[in-house]
């Protein structure tokens, strides 16, 4: 059974000491979905939105949300990103707003949480753009599908595309 890195002998909450890992190319790749209403969407895909590009600005965000994710996840480390890529795409069959977000660093530690913080902060985002047009917004699922380097190497999640 894989033991919990976070959690110290006693059971309380500890940061991970990484000062004697080596530095590699990590890599980490996330996914979440947004399913808005019919008017949502059009505003959206149309830039029509009163409050502006609703897509540019959720891409700021998002590279803004991974950039900060130290400072709102109380026990990950601060890390040097190399690159952060925010991406969406619109489905109009579904209603949906897909974000995808890739994340690159040479560090100790995996850019997971950053990957995923920027999906939410990006989709969160989406939500408050467009929240005068109603409520009627679900954000989920939201996932890592791909992350590499470190220790435990690549990681592909399957099923989710």
């Amino acid at each position: 059974m894989n033991e919990l890195s976070h959690v110290d002998r006693r059971g309380q909450a500890s940061m991970v000491d990484v000062g004697g890992k080596a530095e590699t190319l990590r890599t980490a790749e996330a996914v979440g979905r947004m399913q808005v209403n019919g008017a949502i969407f059009r505003a959206i895909e149309t830039n029509t939105s009163k409050k502006g590009d609703v897509l540019a600005a959720a891409r700021i965000a998002g590279i803004q949300g991974a950039k900060h994710t130290w400072e709102l996840i109380p026990l990950c480390h601060t890390l040097n990103l190399t690159q952060v890529a925010v991406d969406f795409s619109l489905s109009p069959e579904t209603l949906e707003v897909e974000c995808v977000c890739r994340v690159k660093c040479v560090g100790k530690t995996g850019a997971e949480m950053e990957a995923l913080t920027a999906v939410s902060t990006a989709l969160l985002t989406v939500y408050d753009m467009c929240k005068a047009l109603g409520q009627d917004m679900t954000i989920g699922p939201i996932f890592l599908r791909d992350k590499d380097g470190g220790k435990t190497g690549h990681y592909r999640r399957e099923g989710q595309d």
